[in-house]
C-alpha cells in the first residue's frame, strides 16, 4: 500500500484561528479593525492589501469562521466571467437559504475595470461580502468604486520576531530542530524577506538535509537558492524604493541613499530609469545652490551609457554621494511652478516694443525696437529696461537661498535691483 505524501510544512502550519495569525496584531488585537467585527460578527467587504505571505488568505477564511459565512474562494489569475457568475448565483441561493457568503478573491488587482465593476451590486445588495487580497496598492490597482465599497485593510511585512515564532512553530510540528548555527538561522529569516511562506519552504528543505554539524551562513548559502529581493520594477515598489532614494537625497542622508540606490539596483532596476531620477533631482532640489550637480548627474547616465552594468553603476553611486551631499535649494523648481502660473494667469501679452526686433522699415515706424539700450554699451554693462509686457507689473519667480553658491546669485540679483532702482529715480 502506498503511503500518502505529507502535505507542505507551511500547509500544515495553517493556522486555525484567528489568534494563531501571525505578525498582524495590529488588525486582530484589541481594537484592531478585524478584533471590531469579529467581536460584533459584523463582517464589512475588505481589500486585504500586504506582501505576499503575510497571511492575507488565511485571514479571510478565519473571518469566515469566526462570523459564520460561507468561505468561497477564487483566484482573479484563473477565473474569468463564468466563474464569477456561478459564484454570484450559488451564493443568491445560499442568501435565500439564510446563509451569507464571504467570497474570497486571491490577486484581485488581476481583474480589469469592468470585471471589478460586476462586484458592485452584489456587494451592495449583500449577496456577498467581498475580501479581496493584493499585493499591489489598491488606489493604482483598484477602481474607485469598489474601493469605496470597501475598507482597506493593511498586513505588515512579518518582522524578525514574527519569523522566527515562524520557525519555532516548524520545529515543534517536526519534532526536532533546524541543523542551524544561531548566525545562519538569522540569515534565513533575513533571506526570507518578511515572507513567512516562503521562509517555511526554505525551513522544509533544510529539515531534510541530514549533518553530523549545524550549517553556518556560508553552508546555508551554498545549500538554499538565494532570495532576489522583493522589488517588482513596474509595480507598487518600483516608485516606493525611487521615492525612498530621492527623499533620502533631498535630506543629504548620503548612506540611507546608497541603500536605496543597491536595493533598486539588486532588485533589477533600470540603471538608466535611476540617473533620470538623477537627473531631475539635480535641477529640482539641488539647482543653482551647486549648478555643477546637473554635470554630474549628466556624466553619471553618460558613463553607464558607456560603461554598461556593473562597472557603470559606480557612476550612479557618485552621483549620489554628490547629490547627496550638495548644498541644496528648490529654487529653480519654485520659478519655474511660478512662472507657469503668471503665464496661464496673464495670456498672450506681446513683449513691450522696445525689445522687439525691427528688421524692416514699417517694423520701424510701428516703433519696433525703438528705445532699446545695449547692455554692453552702459558702464555697469547692465541698463536696467523693463523686459516684462507692459500690461504686466513686474514679477519676482527665482527666490535663491543663503546656500551654496546662490549665496553669490543674491549678491548679483540685490547689485541689479540697486540699478535697476536708480535708473527709474533718474527718469522720475
Amino acid at each position: 500500500m502506498e503511503t500518502m505524501p505529507t502535505a507542505p510544512l507551511a500547509d500544515r502550519l495553517r493556522p486555525k484561528s484567528l489568534d494563531e495569525i501571525i505578525g498582524q496584531d495590529h488588525l486582530l488585537k484589541g481594537e484592531g479593525p478585524l478584533a471590531r467585527m469579529v467581536q460584533t460578527k459584523r463582517l464589512a467587504s475588505l481589500i486585504l492589501w500586504g506582501p505576499p505571505g503575510t497571511g492575507k488568505t488565511s485571514i479571510a477564511r478565519l473571518l469566515a469562521d469566526a462570523t459564520g459565512l460561507v468561505f468561497v474562494p477564487l483566484s482573479a489569475v484563473f477565473s474569468g466571467v463564468a466563474d464569477l457568475r456561478k459564484a454570484f448565483d450559488e451564493a443568491r441561493k445560499r442568501r435565500a437559504a439564510g446563509k451569507a457568503t464571504l467570497l474570497f478573491v486571491d490577486e484581485i488587482h488581476r481583474f480589469n475595470r469592468a470585471q471589478q465593476d460586476g462586484f458592485l451590486p452584489y456587494v451592495e445588495d449583500g449577496t456577498v461580502v467581498l475580501v479581496g487580497a493584493t499585493t499591489e496598492n489598491p488606489s493604482f490597482a483598484l477602481n474607485s468604486a469598489l474601493l469605496s465599497r470597501a475598507s482597506v485593510i493593511v498586513l505588515h511585512r512579518l518582522d524578525d520576531a514574527a519569523l522566527e515564532a515562524l520557525l519555532q512553530r516548524a520545529e515543534k510540528i517536526e519534532g526536532r530542530a533546524l541543523p542551524l548555527t544561531p548566525e545562519a538561522r538569522a540569515a534565513m529569516r533575513a533571506m526570507s524577506d518578511g515572507d513567512g511562506r516562503y521562509l517555511l519552504n526554505l525551513a522544509e528543505q533544510i529539515f531534510t538535509i541530514e549533518t553530523e554539524t549545524p550549517l553556518d551562513p556560508a553552508r546555508l548559502a551554498e545549500t538554499l537558492q538565494k532570495r532576489a529581493p522583493l522589488y517588482d520594477k513596474t509595480q507598487d515598489e518600483h516608485y516606493n524604493l525611487i521615492s525612498a532614494l530621492h527623499k533620502s537625497m533631498r535630506g543629504s542622508d548620503c548612506d540611507a541613499a546608497l541603500y536605496w540606490l543597491a536595493r533598486m539596483l539588486a532588485g533589477g532596476e533600470d540603471p538608466l530609469y535611476i540617473a533620470r531620477r538623477l537627473v531631475r533631482f539635480a535641477a529640482e532640489d539641488v539647482g543653482m545652490a551647486d549648478p555643477n550637480a546637473l554635470v554630474q548627474a549628466l556624466a553619471a547616465k553618460e558613463m553607464y551609457d558607456f560603461l554598461g552594468s556593473p562597472e557603470g553603476e559606480l557612476g550612479l553611486v557618485q552621483a549620489v554621494i554628490y547629490l547627496s551631499t550638495a548644498p541644496k535649494s528648490n529654487a529653480v523648481y519654485v520659478a519655474a511652478g511660478a512662472a507657469k502660473r503668471a503665464a496661464r494667469e496673464y495670456g498672450s501679452l506681446m513683449p513691450p516694443m522696445h525689445i522687439l526686433n525691427a528688421p524692416t522699415k514699417m517694423m520701424k515706424e510701428l516703433g519696433y525696437s525703438e528705445g532699446y539700450a545695449y547692455d554692453h554699451d552702459t558702464a555697469e554693462g547692465f541698463s536696467g529696461q523693463n523686459y516684462f509686457p507692459a500690461e504686466m507689473r513686474r514679477q519676482t519667480f527665482y527666490r535663491p537661498v543663503e546656500r551654496g553658491f546662490e549665496r553669490e546669485i543674491i549678491k548679483r540679483l540685490e547689485y541689479w535691483q540697486k540699478l535697476r532702482a536708480r535708473r527709474t529715480e533718474g527718469e522720475s
